[in-house]
């Protein structure tokens, strides 16, 4: 996705604009953001999964989702969700693919009720990540690939997020949430993420 013309941070990792915006992702801005408390607390990354309809990937549905023009008539499920209002920064699509929905210096709305060593609130100083995948399934290598690239960048730009401070929705609001599941190989995104192992 990352042409030559692409900024980019050392080890390869895309650049992120002063505005918050990741180069080479596709921007698609969504309605569902506002200010964080404060913008310079930007501390922990939250890793998500997600699918529409359950269990299937593709389609235009998660785009949609993020920018509340669902349509409830094209699945059952969607009869259930079309009214949310929720959004994610980013979203890592099975082939690599990214869309951003939010700056990172806005505050989406991904985490729900949540809490992080004691503190609450996660979306006010958290990152959203969603990945295109759901509990049952592996994720694929493109998508821990452009995590991990994606990770970096966002490491070397907030200087308050580390590697210890990401985590699993499910981490953040446990027994209300799953994601990204059992599937998710955190063994295998950390040492990318390490530079341990290669893509």
């Amino acid at each position: 996705m990352t042409g030559s013309s692409t900024p980019q941070r050392a080890g390869g990792s895309p650049a992120i604009s002063p505005q918050g915006w990741l180069a080479g992702a596709r921007p698609l801005p969504s309605p569902n953001q506002d200010e964080r408390p404060d913008p310079q607390d930007i501390s922990l990354l939250v890793i998500h999964n997600i699918s529409l309809p359950p269990d299937r990937f593709g389609g235009p549905w998660i785009d949609a989702l993020f920018t509340n023009s669902l349509d409830p008539g094209a699945h059952p499920y969607f009869e259930t969700i079309h009214q949310l209002r929720v959004s994610a920064h980013l979203c890592i699509f099975r082939d690599g693919r990214v869309t951003q929905y939010v700056p990172f210096g806005r505050r989406a709305w991904h985490a729900g009720v949540s809490r992080f060593e004691g503190r609450e609130r996660c979306n006010d100083f958290s990152i959203g990540i969603e990945l295109e995948g759901c509990d049952s399934k592996p994720f694929t290598a493109k998508q821990y690939a452009r995590l991990a690239r994606v990770t970096r960048a966002l490491l070397a730009a907030y200087p308050r997020l580390a590697p210890e401070r990401i985590a699993g929705h499910s981490d953040i609001a446990p027994g209300r949430k799953t994601d990204p599941g059992p599937c998710f190989d955190w063994v295998r995104y950390r040492a990318l993420l390490a530079g341990r192992v290669r893509a």
